[in-house]
């Protein structure tokens, strides 16, 4: 059955790269999107459908990541190795600082402390002008030049870029969650107690789930940063943390295929919905509602359940 998945994750995103030259700019962009916005959700996934912590918080460290290319490359020019880097390990580091408030909560509380503490990431986004621009927010960030013929600046090419880069963070994240690292983490989702019995340092399990969730996610936002060419709070604020994990909900958690497709589904939903109506956030809840009570396992668990 992993086999399977496997396999029908790399026919998917083959098809994505042969069928790319012949698109339209605009549906290249809501590709390049879909591509971008599975790594957050798969991140997110790492947490909630691999260890049972939902968050609504995860924002946090997509922005940060994307604040940190758009001032490096904005005010010092550095460049694509600086940018990546101090944007992955930021983010990793406010997971890790954050990690160390949230992890001693559980169910609800747990969810509040991440709602908080993201709350608070989109203050300082907000409000810290002199560093972030505020509301303007910061313009102009440069895509990357990676010595190459080809241009990113052109969609075709940085389509393939964030392509590849998906398909390094699914491989990796994949590697992780069936290690021994993995299977230990649902355990944890399915019984906390039983782990402790057995062993197993409940609490460093999941803050190191918390911390590598953050790192992915921060590996998103410095992709989004380049792709969008603007951060603003817009990245930080609830309504992405409570979009990613819509994204997860909806493709099936504990599967990294399934965020992915939530991702892709809820790119293309609102941005095709948002020509027609202006209320297209209610058409999102309708489908989460809908997705919860007809299928909680998600589209991927529901298709499962029914072969």
């Amino acid at each position: 059955m992993i086999d399977r998945r496997i396999a029908a994750g790399a026919a998917a995103l083959a098809l994505a790269g042969l069928v790319a030259p012949t698109l339209p700019s605009y549906p290249l962009t809501l590709l390049t999107q879909a591509a971008i916005v599975a790594i957050l959700a798969m991140s997110l996934d790492v947490l909630l459908g691999y260890t049972g912590l939902p968050s609504l918080g995860h924002a946090a460290y997509f922005g940060i990541a994307a604040y940190a290319v758009g001032i490096l490359a904005t005010e010092t020019q550095v460049g694509f190795i600086g940018c990546l880097l101090a944007g992955v390990l930021l983010a990793t580091a406010a997971a890790a600082l954050f990690g160390l408030l949230a992890i001693r909560a559980t169910g609800v509380y747990f969810l509040m402390i991440t709602l908080a503490l993201g709350m608070v990431v989109w203050g300082l986004a907000f409000r810290w002008v002199s560093m972030t621009k505020g509301d303007n927010g910061i313009t102009g960030v440069p895509r990357p030049e990676l010595g190459l013929p080809w241009n990113l600046a052109a969609p075709l090419p940085f389509f393939y870029f964030a392509l590849v880069a998906t398909v390094l963070a699914w491989a990796a994240l994949g590697v992780l969650v069936r290690s021994p690292f993995g299977l230990s983490l649902k355990g944890i989702r399915e019984s906390e107690t039983r782990m402790r019995a057995l062993g197993y340092n409940v609490w460093l399990h999941k803050y190191l789930s918390f911390v590598i969730s953050g790192l992915f996610a921060g590996f998103s936002g410095v992709l989004w940063a380049w792709y969008n060419g603007f951060v603003s709070p817009v990245d930080v604020q609830l309504v992405t943390s409570v979009e990613a994990l819509l994204m997860v909900a909806l493709g099936g958690p504990g599967t990294l295929a399934g965020p992915a497709l939530g991702a892709a589904s809820i790119v293309f939903l609102k941005n095709f919905v948002s020509v027609y109506t202006k209320r297209w956030l209610l058409i999102l809840g309708a489908v989460y509602i809908g997705v919860i009570l007809f299928a909680p396992r998600g589209v991927l668990g529901a298709f499962r359940r029914g072969r």
